[in-house]
């Protein structure tokens, strides 16, 4: 059994084995409740799972009968899963006892630790600061921790309202489109342009290289691991272009600029420019875009929280943290223990996998009451784990929440109702929690 096992991780840690092949080691029904199943046999990491929207019930069972829970054998190897509020804050706010590094594993199911004396493949390997700790991890963050700063964030207001306007008054009218396509992706593309000043109308490409990076085990979208690279490197001589060019450049306010000139990003190898680049472009996109498109959803899910929502557009400040705790759009972050340890009274060894599953905790109604339901004029809304805690607290956090902001404060003004009139298709992932196509209508 153990050698059937490891044989399996080998193909999967092979980029070159078909993606195909590999989705065909871990069979699942997806349409299996999770309450019929041995309680060790559940895998709530597996991407089927979340591409069905069925990961609900898992979490459930998890939160009330094993809330830190080990599954000894899935398509990510062995892990424990941290399921509930208190339990997800206490592994986030330890960074000395959990780490991040990317050479024990990273921040994302599926991550492998280095075994000693070996060396990563730099043409897979990918280290970015969010998969790292402390010194470099710190050094790293601050290089472009000014761009997120309040005031510059304030700055970018006006023009985020003007894009937002100019896509709305854009959209068809009483026939059928893609939401998610033409609004949200159109905006969160645009900003992402501004952040790295390059030309709006390479914009598209930033959201392609968003998009493989979170599809790189999709047979839908690659063949192998290794096709996906492909297109990865030639996002990378895209921006280390930029990036030599900027180094000659005075300093200025842009993504690109900030890491050609800061001490603790100039000198990156070329693995890790592009590491810290799609960390930049799928932070800057995917968790956005994916709570636009969460959140008109959840409201025409919660037909009387679209009502309300109308009666008084003042709740969409209000609104706004509350679509980001029920999309939960990064679904899990993952954690290697340095030390045994123990978390909600469970032995957790040095080595060992934990992951923190934000999606669960953001409906832990221990700690959130009422969990279950979207309610956009909810007390405490911002209490959620979307953001993560600690150390590694997403950095573009208010601007997200200014996006989304804006742009329902645009749709109010312009459109009363947008009507969802098909069934949402979900990303193959149990890591970023995405929305690819929503489709809508607005009446004439």
């Amino acid at each position: 059994m153990a050698e059937a096992f490891d044989d399996r991780q080998k193909m999967l840690e092979d980029p070159k084995i078909s993606n195909a092949e590999k989705l065909a080691l871990w069979p699942i029904d997806v349409d299996q409740d999770p309450y019929a199943l041995p309680l060790d046999q559940l895998n709530p990491a597996h991407p089927d799972l979340f591409q069905a929207d069925k990961q609900w019930a898992y979490f459930e069972r998890l939160r009330r009968e094993d809330p830190v829970h080990h599954t000894a054998e899935s398509q990510f190897g062995p892990y424990w899963s941290v399921t509930k509020f208190e339990d997800i804050m206490y592994v986030d706010t330890h960074h000395q006892l959990f780490s991040s590094e990317n050479s024990r594993g990273g921040i994302s199911l599926g991550g492998r630790a280095l075994k000693e004396g070996e060396q990563p493949d730099p043409t897979y390997d990918l280290p970015m600061f969010i998969m790292s700790d402390p010194p470099k991890h710190d050094l790293q963050r601050a290089v472009v921790a000014p761009m997120f700063a309040p005031r510059q964030i304030a700055g970018l207001e006006t023009l985020i309202r003007e894009r937002a306007g100019n896509i709305l008054d854009g959209l068809p009218r009483n026939e059928e489109f893609n939401w998610v396509r033409q609004v949200s992706v159109e905006l969160t593309g645009q900003m992402l342009a501004t952040l790295f000043d390059i030309p709006i109308e390479d914009r598209a490409k930033l959201i392609y290289w968003s998009d493989v990076t979170s599809n790189l085990g999709n047979p839908e979208y690659f063949d192998s691991v290794e096709e996906g690279f492909k297109v990865l490197w030639e996002c990378a001589a895209y921006f280390m272009q930029l990036f030599e060019q900027r180094k000659n450049e005075p300093p200025k306010p842009d993504l690109i600029s900030m890491l050609a000139h800061g001490s603790a990003t100039r000198d990156m190898p070329p693995n890790e420019f592009l590491g810290n680049i799609l960390l930049l472009i799928v932070g800057g996109n995917d968790t956005t875009r994916n709570s636009i498109s969460g959140g008109l959803l959840a409201l025409n899910q919660n037909p009387s929280e679209y009502d309300k929502l109308r009666n008084n557009p003042s709740l969409i400040t209000n609104m706004v943290p509350e679509i980001i705790r029920w999309q939960s759009p990064v679904a899990h972050m993952a954690r290697t223990a340095m030390v045994d340890t123990e978390v909600g009274g469970k032995p957790i060894k040095a080595g060992e996998r934990v992951v923190m599953w934000y999606i669960s905790g953001n409906r832990d109604e221990e700690t959130i009451p009422n969990a279950n339901r979207f309610t956009i004029d909810r007390p405490n809304a911002r209490h959620h784990l979307s953001f993560g805690f600690g150390i590694h607290r997403c950095l573009g956090n208010r601007l997200g929440e200014m996006q989304l902001r804006v742009i329902w404060e645009e749709l109010m003004k312009r459109y009363p109702r947008i009507e969802v009139v098909g069934e949402p298709k979900f990303l193959k992932s149990s890591f970023i929690h995405g929305i690819v196509d929503l489709p809508v209508r607005i009446r004439a």
